[in-house]
């Protein structure tokens, strides 16, 4: 290994966005994959908000939002899975920037 160390609330959504599909699809219950999304998401917030302020809690969890949202119209376009990645990395790579930029 490199030593590349990630900050929790930076993968995380990993967790909120891949894991919340992954809990729909294969309960069947949609409902179920967006406690799961929500759940998450609030715990990123908390935790983007201790770590680099209210601004980048803001604005990180209005990505979080948004690649949930944006994944479905994606989807239609270029699949399910790839769409569920493409979101998930988009807003890891944000989270991880945003953090390591903040603990400077």
């Amino acid at each position: 290994m490199s030593g590349v160390r990630f900050s929790a609330s930076s993968v995380a959504p990993v967790l909120g966005l891949a894991g919340g599909f992954i809990v729909a699809q294969q309960t069947g219950r949609r409902e179920l994959g967006g406690a799961l999304f929500a759940v998450v998401g609030a715990w990123c917030a908390r935790d983007w908000y201790r770590t680099s302020g209210p601004a980048a809690a803001a604005g990180l969890s209005v990505l979080y939002v948004a690649a949930m949202g944006g994944s479905h119209p994606l989807a239609k376009r270029i699949g399910t899975w790839p769409s569920v990645a493409t979101v998930t990395a988009a807003t890891v790579a944000a989270a991880e920037v945003v953090t390591r930029v903040a603990a400077r």
